[in-house]
């Protein structure tokens, strides 16, 4: 209360008023307009509309440092609240084997398994870096009860810019997540694969195998976004090989600390001389063999000349390289089908004077598997097309650099037939790459409803398609696919989307069972439940049988990884977690993984109701207007917070298929409606109900760990929804009935989870996560009255529209840092 703001020496007693003229004026049917107009009376004496614009400006600076604090407190209280060797974590999987008789079951499964988390750039976080160093030492000065050292930091937050004034380039945006990298990530997934090799194999180095492995996006995801250039991806590529490089470099010293024995001591200087040079060079020189070459003939030397002494501690730094090798995290490229389509067609109409268009599928195959032609990104103009020739000729660069984990994966968003991944296998043949050079996995996304429904005869016709078995063949017979819940959802709804996935995953084990071909799973998740996000691990654990479980790999990103990842505690905590599901899943599954036919059954007709009360939503007049006029969704591109763009589709009008995910997603949440994560389930079990059958949901909710994670999910959503805030709307000419639409299916969802799950109260069965998503939402409540005033404002035209606009592109920020515990 006592922050040294300018012009806030009041501000903290004032909150509270602000929060109780909310918490009572909403319920109640007052106007955002009211409830403020009437704060601004009561409380204080300021009447020009100028002074008042000045002072809600200010609150939302409290506001989001209040959220800091709160950020602090739940990351300090992480390790009493989590036992470090609980359930889920490896110590307690290897006991449970050994109990249940099971460890023989365990070490042959981890022989074919392991997790891939993969770090986006994604926009769901608005701290800037410097704002998450703070919240990091407020931590732990909490932790050590330094009422000093956190009356400094909270000095210090009360002078620091929360907000970017210019976007960021994808290069800052890769260079915030190495930050993690390098401080976090190096030490706990170094220790943490270290630690399973060790519990399950022993030492023998000659079993050691990387479980947990790391993935990269920004410089790479060039989907929708127009800065990430070939220029970029060669930029990040060779900062994540420096950056790991440095902590090979600090690492050692630590190792050359205890190892000063003769025929030892004077290696390890020479391999601490190649590193640094390493670290400096332009273009590298050295291969991950030319670090472990050394260091294994000084591991013997330590075994037959010292005792072993101190082998523990060479065997740690062996494993990180092993395990980071050159790359530290794998970049992934990602691109749309779309985009991919354009640039072949303007090559091979170039070079050749045909039209795709005129071509038959075997014609159309046949130019793109032998191309009479090689490309030159000179011969073209038009800059995506010269930008994506670029970067297929560079890859083989980043992987003689980096190594080939480096880069050695190609992801096409909205895959919808075997040509959106023959057109990425044939822009390596056209830039000169011989079949056997393509070493990469070539990955569809399959996204929207209509590529979910196209996948099984997409794999199985790419999968007998000889010259593409033959690519497989090169890859060791392994498919990786990617599945977009984010997407998924937004396309076809909460229910029917992550059914659709868990059936096509289904489907594509079975048809790639049936042509020996190995696939892996690759989700793309994000924080929320709309978009997949929510009780992750129990997802993974509730998987069944029916479903490829060789790896588990999904997309961390925005606030999950700070929230989730961002420090060594929560970190080992959720990489733990997400590891363990996969075994416990295979080895340990019960009746509750196995969905059986009369289960499903009633699971598709819940999918299918749900989605026809969903799409009858989006063909709503009202749908587009209504979040166009009445949400934040205008403003997410006004944050500076992410490099890419809210849309695709450049400056066209906005349609809803161009419409991204997350400023979707986020609309609804600016609005507390959150519509993805829940609507149509309500009517979907009310008419079970109504045909009588309400005890087969029950059952079903008790019976099935999937449904139970996807009811769940859904509850957490609308535990974060709040209609009183909008209640006012349901008064407007143009949106009231629409808004009563929206109303009715929350009050219906709400009911009949409450009703299935026999719950008093949503998010029942996690207290811990449910107080703090109340205290968030207490937090935020005066933050969302004011955005909601400032909407009306600008609705009426006000004189101060421009400074209004502003308010609400502020209070984006708060609100949704608010909403960590999303993940």
């Amino acid at each position: 209360m006592s922050l040294p703001y300018e012009k806030m020496e009041n501000i903290g007693t004032l909150i509270p008023f602000l929060f109780s003229e909310s918490q009572k004026g909403f319920p109640e049917g007052k106007t955002p307009n009211e409830i403020i107009e009437g704060f601004f009376e009561k409380y204080t004496s300021l009447k020009s509309e100028d002074e008042r614009i000045d002072l809600m400006f200010r609150i939302i600076q409290y506001i989001e440092r209040q959220v800091v604090l709160f950020d602090s407190i739940e990351d300090a209280a992480f390790t009493s609240l989590h036992p470090e060797n609980g359930k889920g974590s490896i110590a307690n999987l290897y006991q449970l084997a050994q109990q249940q008789g099971n460890l023989d079951d365990v070490k042959a499964k981890l022989q074919d398994f392991a997790t891939r988390i993969v770090f986006t750039a994604h926009p769901t976080q608005f701290y800037p870096t410097h704002v998450q160093q703070i919240i990091q030492d407020l931590r732990d000065a909490i932790q050590q009860d330094s009422i000093s050292t956190i009356d400094s930091l909270l000095q210090q937050l009360g002078k620091t810019p929360f907000i970017n004034e210019v976007k960021p380039t994808p290069y800052d945006e890769a260079q915030s997540i190495i930050y993690y990298l390098r401080n976090v990530y190096y030490q706990t997934v170094g220790r943490l694969n270290n630690d399973i090799n060790q519990t399950f194999f022993g030492t023998n180095q000659d079993k050691y195998k990387s479980f947990i492995e790391l993935g990269f996006w920004p410089g790479g995801d060039r989907d929708g976004n127009p800065f990430v250039t070939a220029d970029i991806t060669y930029k990040v590529a060779n900062e994540l090989r420096t950056t790991i490089l440095k902590n090979y470099y600090n690492h050692l010293k630590i190792v050359r600390r205890r190892l000063t024995f003769k025929h030892i001591a004077e290696p390890l200087e020479d391999l601490s001389k190649v590193i640094y040079h390493e670290m400096f060079a332009d273009k590298g020189s050295i291969t991950v063999d030319d670090l472990l070459n050394p260091l294994y003939t000084i591991r013997q030397t330590l075994i037959n000349e010292h005792n072993s002494i101190f082998i523990d501690t060479l065997d740690d730094f062996v494993g990180r390289i092993k395990l980071f090798g050159l790359h530290f995290a794998s970049l992934d490229i990602r691109q749309d089908s779309r985009i991919h389509q354009k640039v072949i067609d303007t090559i091979i109409e170039f070079y050749t004077g045909i039209s795709c268009n005129e071509l038959n599928d075997e014609e159309r195959i046949e130019i793109l598997i032998n191309p009479s032609f090689t490309v030159n990104a000179t011969d073209f103009e038009d800059e995506i097309v010269v930008d994506t020739i670029r970067n297929i000729y560079q890859l083989k660069q980043i992987q003689k650099q980096n190594g080939e984990r480096g880069v050695n994966r190609y992801i096409i968003s909205n895959s919808e037939s075997i040509f959106d991944v023959l057109n990425v296998y044939a822009l390596f043949r056209f830039c000169g790459y011989q079949h056997d050079e393509i070493k990469f996995d070539i990955m569809p996304l399959f996204e929207t409803i209509h590529g979910l429904d196209e996948a099984e005869n997409t794999m199985n016709k790419l999968y007998n398609l000889p010259i593409y078995a033959d690519h497989l063949s090169r890859r060791n017979q392994n498919q990786s696919i990617m599945l977009g819940f984010s997407d998924g959802t937004k396309d076809g709804g909460y229910i029917k989307a992550n059914w659709e996935i868990y059936r096509t995953k289904e489907i594509l084990t079975n048809v790639s069972n049936e042509n020996n071909i190995k696939v892996i799973f690759f989700d793309g998740r994000g924080g929320p439940p709309a978009r997949g996000g929510g009780k992750t691990h129990e997802f993974y654990a509730a998987q069944g049988k029916t479903i490829a479980n060789h790896q588990i790999q999904l997309t961390i990103q925005g606030q999950t990884i700070t929230s989730n990842y961002g420090a060594i505690p929560q970190a080992k905590h959720n990489f733990e977690q997400l590891f363990s599901a996969g075994i416990y899943s295979e080895v340990f599954s019960s009746s509750q993984s196995i969905i059986d036919e009369k289960e499903r059954t009633l699971i598709e007709e819940l999918a299918k109701i749900s989605y026809q009360k969903y799409e009858d939503l989006k063909a709503h007049p009202s749908f587009m207007p209504y979040l166009i006029n009445m949400s934040t969704l205008n403003y997410y591109g006004k944050t500076n917070i992410g490099s890419r763009p809210s849309k695709r589709g450049g400056d066209k009008e906005l349609e809803f298929e161009d419409l991204r995910a997350i400023p979707f997603v986020g609309s609804w949440s600016q609005l507390k409606q959150n519509i993805p994560g829940y609507f149509g389930v309500g009517t979907a079990i009310f008419d079970l109900k109504n045909q009588g059958r309400i005890n087969e949901v029950k059952d079903l909710f008790n019976s099935s760990a999937f449904f139970r994670t996807l009811i769940q999910n859904s509850m957490m959503a609308m535990q974060k929804t709040y209609f009183p805030l909008t209640a006012y709307m349901q008064n407007d000419k143009e949106f009231g009935p629409f808004w009563n639409i929206l109303h009715d299916e929350f009050e219906l969802s709400k009911a009949m989870t409450l009703e299935v799950s026999g719950y008093d109260t949503l998010m029942q069965d996690e207290p811990l996560n449910k107080a703090s998503v109340l205290m968030r939402e207490k937090i935020v409540l005066p933050l969302l009255a004011i955005q909601q005033y400032a909407l009306d404002k600008i609705h009426h035209e006000s004189e101060l529209k421009e400074k209004y606009e502003q308010m609400v592109t502020r209070s984006l920020f708060g609100n949704i840092n608010a909403s960590r515990n999303s993940a």
